[in-house]
């Protein structure tokens, strides 16, 4: 048996993979112990299988907070587990776009799922889960709502600013005017799926498409981004948000 932990800086996700299919998943907050996370995911998807700490043979940690895992026994980048990942879940992918709680990143993969190239943002919380968060709390929605709004048949609201910060007291102007909620949602969704684009262009988009990490799971953001990629994203079956963790667990068994 083998475990892929992925410390994200919001999330920590943890894969038990046996060689030939996951086994059991496991969720939590990363909170402000990385670690503590680490080795609580360790002991859920243990405790899930029915198994003890000497029965993982390999365990292997990326994300953010990877070198804090004391229990790894080899720690490798996010960019290379997702691309390991996705190529597990969908061997015809060759791009990968991964936005999680504070990066947005494009990847390119070949044929046997290693990164052939990538593009990332990870200068400011513009585009990622903690800006759609800042988002909704501003629109005075919880993530849910936001996450299942509709698209509105008036023009979309612009929203001129991706800085995090910025675009809250833009959101706030906005509802001042009396402009919807509706309106103001489809805008920021608009100009964030315009930002994603951008940064795929610079490296190229070959199909399939996979969309991954935390922000996958917000339907709107998704069905925005695939109109403005005019492109619809390759299926899989696995959690989104999962994939760097399964990445590193079939990195594990390759050890």
């Amino acid at each position: 048996m083998f475990i892929g932990i992925d410390i994200g800086s919001r999330t920590a996700k943890g894969i038990l993979f046996d060689g030939k299919k996951i086994i059991a998943t496991a969720i939590c907050d990363t909170g402000i112990f990385p670690r503590r996370s680490g080795e609580s995911l360790f002991q859920e998807l243990i405790e899930k299988a029915g198994l003890a700490q000497k029965d993982i043979k390999k365990t292997v940690g990326t994300g953010y907070g990877r070198v804090s895992l004391t229990l790894a026994d080899k720690t490798i980048t996010e960019l290379s587990c997702h691309a390991k990942g996705a190529h597990f879940s969908c061997p015809s992918a060759r791009t990968v776009i991964d936005i999680g709680g504070q990066d947005s990143k494009v990847i390119r993969i070949d044929q046997s799922g290693s990164m052939k190239d990538f593009t990332m943002n990870d200068k400011c919380a513009a585009g990622t889960g903690r800006f759609f968060e800042i988002a909704a709390s501003a629109l005075e929605m919880d993530m849910e709502t936001f996450c299942d709004i509709r698209p509105v048949s008036e023009p979309f609201c612009q929203i001129s600013n991706m800085c995090a910060v910025f675009a809250e007291t833009e959101i706030i102007s906005l509802l001042a005017k009396e402009i919807s909620v509706e309106s103001i949602a489809a805008g920021i969704n608009l100009t964030f799926s315009k930002r994603i684009c951008a940064m795929a262009k610079r490296i190229g988009i070959s199909n399939d498409v996979l969309f991954v990490g935390g922000v996958a799971k917000n339907s709107a953001v998704k069905n925005a981004l695939a109109r403005a990629l005019d492109i619809q994203f390759h299926p899989f079956e696995i959690d989104p948000q999962l994939m760097g963790a399964l990445g590193a667990s079939i990195f594990a068994s390759e050890l």
